[in-house]
């Protein structure tokens, strides 16, 4: 089992986005996908019709306390979802009191490494502690970078989170930096896209900016292979998740029922 935290801290990277779709690619591959929502904002629970829950059915338990077992999941598109509500937020009070408690994802997931292929863990817009929480728990980190001045103006605090995590997990790493919302006709998006590209790595090919896909998919709940299967931005998800197959090293398991 891989983990894999979609990690930006600012907002408005297309995070949950790339979660949600991604995961869903990974799942029509035959891969047994969880997504893990640790956003109290939850967009993605939102998203895919589980926003409505208690703190039972979200991560709350499991981030406060590191002999808790994350709740049973929900089910929807082929995917298993551990949803998030606004209540997720007062958990970061509680891990403010308890050492080590940044690492009690990763011990819960540890207890599901024989159920799923890949986890996708979609982070807060933030660096409190859900947002360490996440990252924590990861194998690798999938970071989204807007192809605008802000996601340039970002990068140095992705790197100096990365620098701050790394205290406790030295193998922790980005294993792929996706440009989002790149148009190709905006000579600013092209120059901030080149920029990228001579400062980190790796990097996957960009995601076009296609709002009437993306934003459409999203509003009726539906994974953009679901809503436009064959539109050029269902290609460029299937492209991505091929991308972050190979970074990841995924491996699907024989699973015998």
């Amino acid at each position: 089992m891989r983990t894999l935290t979609f990690f930006n801290h600012a907002g408005g990277a297309a995070k949950t986005s790339l979660a949600l779709n991604v995961g869903h690619a990974l799942s029509l591959e035959g891969y047994r996908v969880l997504l893990v929502d640790l956003d109290p904002q939850a967009n993605l629970s939102t998203w895919l019709g589980h926003a409505a829950v208690t703190n039972e059915q979200t991560a709350f338990h499991a981030a406060i306390d590191s002999e808790a077992r994350l709740p049973e999941p929900q089910t929807v598109h082929g995917m298993h979802l551990i949803p998030s509500n606004l209540h997720l937020a007062l958990s970061e009070g509680q891990m403010m009191a308890q050492e080590g408690s940044t690492l009690n994802l990763r011990f819960a997931l540890e207890d599901l490494k024989d159920d799923y292929d890949v986890v996708l863990v979609d982070s807060p817009p933030s660096l409190g502690k859900l947002a360490v929480l996440a990252a924590l728990a990861a194998d690798l980190l999938i970071v989204p970078v807007p192809t605008r001045a802000k996601g340039l103006n970002g990068l140095p605090g992705v790197a100096a989170a990365m620098n701050t995590y790394r205290r406790l997990r030295p193998d922790l790493r980005v294993g792929l930096f996706v440009p989002t919302l790149y148009d190709g006709r905006n000579t600013h998006d092209r120059e901030v896209l080149e920029a990228l590209r001579r400062q980190i790595e790796p990097l996957a090919a960009p995601l076009t900016y296609r709002p009437a896909t993306w934003n459409d998919s999203a509003g009726i709940g539906e994974p953009v292979l679901v809503y436009a299967p064959n539109s050029p931005a269902a290609n460029e998800v299937r492209q991505l998740a091929r991308e972050i197959e190979v970074s990841a090293g995924l491996e699907k398991k024989v699973h015998h029922g």
